[in-house]
């Protein structure tokens, strides 16, 4: 006897009514056969009041420009209150601080709203099968540096600490945590009382040396090198 595999779970969090029905269009498109949309709202208020804790999404794809609760706030009640549940962003907001304050929320994955059948089908199964979803968009080349390199494979001894620290001096390492917060970097500048020219010497030094090409692809780094933790936002 052969068992047919339960769908994965969708939820659709998105303030304009079109774009909900044509990203349902696209996911039908994808494979009608293993997605069920179990859920539809406009924003975040309106999701919590139709979540049913019998058929909780297993992926949520999410918004962020919505009024009434918004893609942030929705997003960090998701993490304090259904954490099991993945989240998607399909936003066309695509700043380094709206990326960088998602993937800090805990996002599994981040796409522009403009696309295809094979995007949309990517990610859900990324994340439905290894947990995440990790584009070019997101973080350039960073990925795949992190995978091949020696920094990405290095080693968590039992403080905590991995290979790459040696190669960091202790200022370095403190403007890596305070740049996984969301303070500016000028305001980094005034909590390490440096200069804002030294804080830009720091992060230009930083990305050059391990390949990194954005904010977000720092904050991957530190979270990859065990750096900074989602559990140390406050």
């Amino acid at each position: 006897m052969t068992y047919r595999k339960s769908p994965v779970k969708i939820g659709i969090v998105d303030d304009h009514n079109l774009f909900r029905k044509g990203l349902i269009k696209l996911i039908d498109l994808a494979d009608k056969e293993n997605y069920l949309i179990v859920l539809e709202a406009e924003s975040g208020k309106d999701m919590i009041k139709k979540l049913d804790p019998k058929a909780l999404p297993d992926i949520l794809i999410l918004d962020i420009d919505m009024a009434d609760m918004d893609g942030f706030e929705t997003m960090l009640w998701l993490r304090n209150n259904q954490p099991k549940i993945s989240v998607l962003v399909v936003s066309m907001v695509e700043t380094d601080e709206a990326i960088s304050r998602m993937m800090r929320l805990g996002v599994k994955g981040y796409l522009s709203k403009d696309i295809e059948v094979e995007d949309i089908h990517q990610a859900l199964q990324a994340i439905s099968k290894k947990g995440f979803y990790y584009t070019d968009f997101l973080t350039g080349k960073l990925i795949e540096s992190l995978q091949t390199s020696e920094v990405g494979s290095a080693e968590v001894s039992g403080s905590g600490k991995t290979d790459v620290l040696p190669h960091i001096n202790e200022n370095e390492y403190k403007f890596i945590r305070l740049a996984c917060t969301d303070l500016t970097y000028e305001q980094i500048a005034d909590k390490m009382y440096l200069s804002p020219k030294t804080i830009d010497g720091y992060r230009a030094a930083i990305f050059n040396r391990f390949s990194i090409r954005n904010r977000p692809g720092l904050i991957l780094f530190a979270l990859k090198n065990n750096i900074f933790r989602i559990e140390d936002i406050k």
